[in-house]
């Protein structure tokens, strides 16, 4: 006869397989991670613990026997799902780490389409309603679901293979169907026209495109989905075929991301057969669109201000969702920001990370009976001070001096700014314009100041968020020399001067006509939205298959493409500012230093020149290739030092705000005529009646 100890360890072991064969057919996930001794040991309970049971119970009766028997599996099954699914949960947390390894037993067939599984212990037959049980399941599952957030160098979650276009889909089917989805292509991504109404592009997002290539893998779930939307009659045959589908026989070439870019260059040359080159489309235009907007954007903002200014990025809150909060982030630091606001962009890419605090801060003390701390230890001593006190002995101090009555200053403000220099001495910097810079803001902060510098701390600075932000700078910085004068304290006179408020392109060159004081800007709305321009327009175009030459042509000039494969050369002249930019067939000798040359515009017969340049550079760099990242990709403070370097290059007249000089895009002339002769090829010749 079993003993209680059997009976326990067989049901456990039937339960524990039931429970595998349930969740593995409604997760997908493969039966040989199932079976592996780290996950069979986290299911079941450790045998001591059942023994211990067990011992401590003296059984006199069968029944009795039965009876502790049900007790202990009730406990034994509850805990068996609820491990089990918290190891589901802590897989999908895993995914990229587990799908990158090349071990053959993969755990999930479409980690990125495999949602959360609620942890939530079940509830037992008899302990609730139906009805109440589903609701209170759909609220559980809704509290602990958790996003698995994209590791600083890897690539988001959301950037997969089905992010593209249902057409994109079709003609691939379409070019399997009729068997054409081997032949070899070559197609351009470039734009057409400069953002903003200036003559200069920031080219960014080429690093998230090699990753999304590098990884790209269609999943058992995505295709099932595609059945779901594609014809019934589509063939079996055409979803294996995705489903083994990478990008090891496709090439990139590419300008290096940062470089400085102009219309109908092609930021990007993808090579490989056609189907594969037509599934990427979308996805690379939505990496580099956003990308090269916002970069150029900050680069823009840079420009207007100069170098010697600090810029930081506001933008999160404003910003088109989350994604494009984090992108706006990353490409504002590449573009020539100094820092943003963003924790988590800080904690990705590396970004500088800067605030204070905001005007709720300041308006929920009211009294400095509020505060609940008074006292601040010295730096030097560790003594502790009336840190309180000392801030209200210098307001009225400076009161005569400031001419204003100290008595009428907020004292709600007051005690926010002592509350808050206590928690950061080491990094004060006051929001002052809550209720009126010049008679409560800017008096409050230097009294938090002077007491800051008694107990051996140095205040940061101020920061102002509304009214005349020229006109209030001067007034501050005016007060910062007098009291720094005054009182012998130097650095005063150099406190940080913080502005935000709305700013935008235009406001800065304003203020700059105008004469400010500001040493710093806070921009969000105009800088992370673009407001100026919503979208920069890069398109994908066919320029060659199977070794053919491949145009579109259009009544609209700026919509017909070059064809061909090309490369492209950066002409320098002696002062080594960048004179112009030379496509030229792919079979043709590049040029050289010091040999004149013709250049042409792709369009026009009439407008042509020789140019003899001082130095050449070979835009295009081999980035992907048999599988793998051909060059090292650089970090993103690299590429934004490489970009600043980039805008040097430029002559002053090429990057001005008010009508600034077209830069030259030019073809040789062996490409002109090439492209022209295909270009009359291809339109119809009509007939006059």
């Amino acid at each position: 006869m079993a003993t209680l100890r059997e009976k326990i360890d067989r049901i456990i072991e039937d339960d524990t397989i039931t429970t595998r064969k349930r969740v593995a057919t409604a997760t997908t996930i493969k039966r040989t991670t199932l079976g592996s001794k780290l996950l069979k040991n986290s299911l079941v309970s450790p045998s001591t613990t059942i023994d211990n049971v067990i011992k401590t119970k003296k059984l006199k009766s069968n029944a009795q026997e039965n009876v502790l028997l049900k007790t202990i599996l009730v406990d034994i099954k509850t805990k068996i799902i609820e491990n089990f699914l918290k190891m589901l949960n802590s897989a999908r947390r895993c995914e990229v780490a587990i799908v990158n390894t090349s071990e053959k037993n993969e755990v999930l067939d479409n980690p990125s389409a495999l949602p959360l599984i609620n942890t939530t212990t079940p509830h037992l037959v008899n302990s609730t309603s139906s009805s109440s049980l589903n609701k209170r399941e759909s609220l559980n599952s809704i509290a602990t679901e958790k996003v698995s957030l994209m590791n600083a160098f890897e690539q988001s979650n959301v950037v997969q293979p089905l992010l593209t276009d249902l057409y994109q889909i079709s003609m691939a089917y379409a070019y399997w169907k009729s068997n054409k989805h081997q032949e070899m292509a070559t197609f351009d991504l470039y734009f057409r026209k400069n953002p903003f109404g200036g003559e200069y592009t920031i080219f960014a997002g080429l690093d998230e495109c090699l990753k999304f290539i590098r990884d790209y893998k269609l999943h058992v779930t995505d295709i099932e989905y595609l059945r779901s939307v594609l014809p019934t009659y589509t063939e079996k045959e055409y979803f294996d075929y995705l489903l083994d589908l990478d990008m090891n026989d496709v090439k990139i070439f590419a300008v290096p991301e940062g470089t400085v870019v102009f219309p109908r260059i092609p930021l990007i040359r993808i090579e490989g057969p056609i189907l594969k080159t037509q599934l990427l489309e979308t996805t690379l235009l939505t990496l580099v669109n956003f990308a090269s907007l916002v970069a150029t954007n900050a680069a823009r903002f840079r420009s207007a201000i100069g170098n010697q200014k600090s810029l930081l990025e506001f933008g999160l809150r404003r910003a088109q969702g989350p994604d494009g909060g984090l992108s706006a982030s990353k490409y504002c630091y590449l573009g020539g920001f100094d820092g943003t606001s963003n924790v988590l962009a800080g904690k990705l890419y590396g970004i500088p990370v800067k605030g204070t605090h905001a005007h709720a801060y300041v308006s929920s003390y009211e009294s400095i009976n509020d505060l609940n701390e008074r006292e601040l230890c010295d730096r030097l001593s560790g003594e502790r001070r009336p840190f309180a006190d000392l801030c209200e002995k210098y307001l009225k101090e400076l009161g005569p001096m400031l001419k204003i009555l100290p008595e009428q200053t907020n004292k709600g403000e007051l005690a926010a700014f002592i509350s808050y220099a206590i928690a950061f001495p080491t990094n004060f910097l006051a929001l002052v314009d809550t209720y009126d810079v010049l008679k409560s803001g800017l008096p409050n902060f230097l009294a938090v100041a002077r007491a800051l510098h008694e107990c051996n701390y140095q205040a940061v600075g101020l920061r102002l968020d509304s009214g005349d932000l020229a006109y209030l700078s001067l007034e501050v910085r005016a007060k910062f020399q007098d009291v720094a004068k005054k009182f012998e304290i130097s650095y005063f006179k150099d406190f940080n001067i913080v502005a935000s408020n709305d700013i935008n392109e235009d406001t800065l060159v304003s203020l700059d006509k105008q004469g400010h004081s500001i040493d710093t800007f806070g921009i969000g709305t105009h800088l992370v939205t673009c407001q100026k321009q919503p979208a920069l327009g890069c398109v994908y175009k066919l320029v060659e298959l199977a070794g053919l030459p491949r145009i579109k042509v259009s009544q609209d000039i700026e919509k017909v493409t070059i064809p061909g494969r090309k490369n492209l050369y950066r002409i320098y002249g002696h002062d080594g500012k960048a004179l112009c930019d030379l496509l030229t067939k792919y079979d043709e000798p590049p040029p050289e230093a010091s040999v004149k040359l013709l250049s042409r515009h792709p369009f026009s017969d009439q407008r042509r020149a020789y140019v003899t340049p001082t130095s050449v550079r070979n835009l295009y760099k081999l980035y992907w290739a048999d599988g793998e990242i051909k060059e090292k990709l650089p970090t993103l403070h690299e590429i934004r030092d490489y970009a600043k370097d980039q805008i040097n290059q430029l002559r002053k007249d090429h990057i001005r705000d008010l009508n600034p000089t077209p830069y030259k895009v030019s073809v040789t002339d062996t490409l002109f005529n090439f492209m022209h002769d295909i270009w009359m090829r291809n339109i119809p010749i009509g007939e006059l009646e």
